[in-house]
């Protein structure tokens, strides 16, 4: 079992910036590939990027690419992801889901991971 908290949203102008940060505990954390998704009022949850367990693979959303970064620290059991030149498109609540190992298929498929935490919510304003 992982329990993931994630933290760090809040309230920024368009054209600022956030860092979020999920925070893991339960099982070893440097195991899991971690990805990000958000979801907006009345959409779809959508994928926003991925690393892999070994940090040696980053994906990321077309639309996102050269916006957001996502980072990992296995020593802090962390995975961040570092928003910037935000716009009000960007408000969503944003979750962390973590999967097992390696994921052989698609890594913005939800059905891929195992746990999520509960979200943080992002506003941009215009």
């Amino acid at each position: 079992q992982v329990q993931l908290v994630e933290s760090g949203g809040g309230l920024v102008q368009a054209g600022g910036s956030l860092r979020l940060s999920c925070a893991a505990s339960g099982r070893t954390f440097s195991s899991y590939s971690m990805g990000w998704f958000r979801q907006a009022p009345g959409k779809e949850r959508e994928f926003v990027a991925f690393i892999s367990w070994s940090s040696g693979s980053t994906y990321y959303a077309g639309s996102l690419k050269g916006r957001f970064t996502i980072s990992r620290d296995n020593a802090k059991d962390t995975v961040f992801l570092q928003m910037n030149k935000l716009k009000p498109e960007d408000t969503a609540v944003y979750f962390c889901a973590a999967a097992y190992g390696t994921i052989a298929s698609d890594v913005s498929n939800k059905q891929a991971y195992n746990y999520w935490g509960q979200g943080t919510q992002v506003t941009v304003s215009s």
